[in-house]
């Protein structure tokens, strides 16, 4: 199969690392597989699919992704693939309405990465979705929960399934964690929290930064990732005056190292479909603590600690449990590390394999 992933850009986040992850692995399977871009700015990720000899197709660099040209742009790609998957929602619009111009023979996937996104909630999308949808001969959603509340939005159930992110596991269990001092430059007597997102209004670092006014001084926070929000963020910790128990590291490739260089593995997020990064601090033996939100209550509870979102108070008493009660640690990490077995990036691989024959076949 020739396979075409259309994403926004390749900044950080979730969608963004999952194309990383599965496009040099679908490619060992035997199959071609590129990739386009929105937005084709040189970053982390994308120099890391270079490096692989995956092809990528910049339909713009630093321009808007919201520019009705890329839609054009998208239109050539449908007479030379068999796939064209698209991931998150602007690619999906624009490729929905390429794939009705070109009249091409590519068959087309789109993955649902959120349980919810605020569109659904203002009327006028909701024809414009149908719409675009129809376009889809496979809608992938990311968790049962993000399949049950499509399903419900749209209507219908025909052709809406879910394939589970995965990680590849086997990096974050022979990754070796480097030590706090090397990492953060911190002691060993230093207690971190690390958090893995994107800086953006969904992700709520905010939460974490209010909780150390409520934590002993020897407690840090770790931010991985940037976006509009850092500034926004770095002045809230400076306006607590936590600043200096903040580290605020920016877009980095060795994320298992770092994260088996932490404690805790924190996600706030105000929704989410399922994280990976979640996943990935489970993998790395970190207790996980996580809003009660869709998506990530799903994967959390049973293994991790839940707050209520946005209440930082809350998410610092779970903190406190932790760091306090050893048992409760060992116990807690054992849980989150055995919950991410289940999320091994070949089973999700597979699975996205099978959907694309399935797809070319009806």
């Amino acid at each position: 199969m020739k396979i075409l992933q259309v994403i926004t850009s390749l900044h950080t986040g979730g969608a963004e690392k999952l194309i990383v992850d599965i496009a040099p692995l679908l490619r060992s399977h035997g199959h071609e597989v590129e990739v386009a871009l929105l937005n084709g700015d040189d970053t982390p990720f994308k120099g890391m699919l270079q490096k692989q000899g995956i092809t990528i197709h910049d339909l713009s660099i630093g321009g808007s992704v919201y520019s009705i040209s890329h839609v054009f742009k998208l239109c050539k790609f449908f007479s030379s693939f068999d796939i064209i998957h698209t991931h998150n929602f602007t690619p999906q619009y624009f490729a929905a309405f390429a794939r009705f111009l070109s009249r091409g023979k590519a068959k087309c996937v789109t993955t649902e990465h959120n349980t919810h996104n605020r569109r659904r909630d203002i009327a006028i999308f909701k024809p414009i979705d149908h719409i675009v949808y129809k376009q889809y001969e496979s809608i992938i959603c990311i968790s049962e929960k993000a399949e049950d509340n499509l399903k419900q939005y749209l209507k219908r159930k025909k052709n809406i399934r879910t394939i589970c992110n995965g990680i590849a596991l086997s990096h974050f269990k022979e990754s070796v964690g480097l030590d706090k001092k090397s990492a953060f430059g911190l002691s060993d007597d230093d207690f971190i929290l690390i958090q893995v997102a994107g800086f953006r209004e969904q992700k709520d670092q905010d939460c974490v930064i209010r909780a150390l006014t409520h934590l002993p001084q020897h407690v840090h926070a770790v931010f991985l990732g940037d976006g509009v929000r850092r500034a926004t963020c770095e002045a809230l910790a400076h306006e607590l005056a936590v600043f200096d128990r903040c580290h605020f590291l920016g877009v980095r490739t060795e994320v298992a190292q770092l994260l088996k260089g932490a404690d805790i593995a924190v996600n706030s997020s105000h929704w989410e479909g399922l994280p990976l990064s979640t996943v990935e601090g489970m993998a790395a033996g970190l207790p996980v603590i996580a809003s009660d939100v869709d998506g990530l209550k799903q994967l959390v509870d049973g293994a991790g600690l839940l707050f209520d979102v946005s209440n930082e108070r809350q998410l610092a008493q779970l903190v406190s449990r932790l760091m306090e009660d050893n048992q409760l640690y060992t116990e807690t990490s054992a849980k989150c590390l055995e919950r991410a077995q289940d999320y091994d990036i070949n089973t999700m691989v597979e699975a996205y394999e099978a959907e694309y024959k399935r797809v070319l076949h009806t």
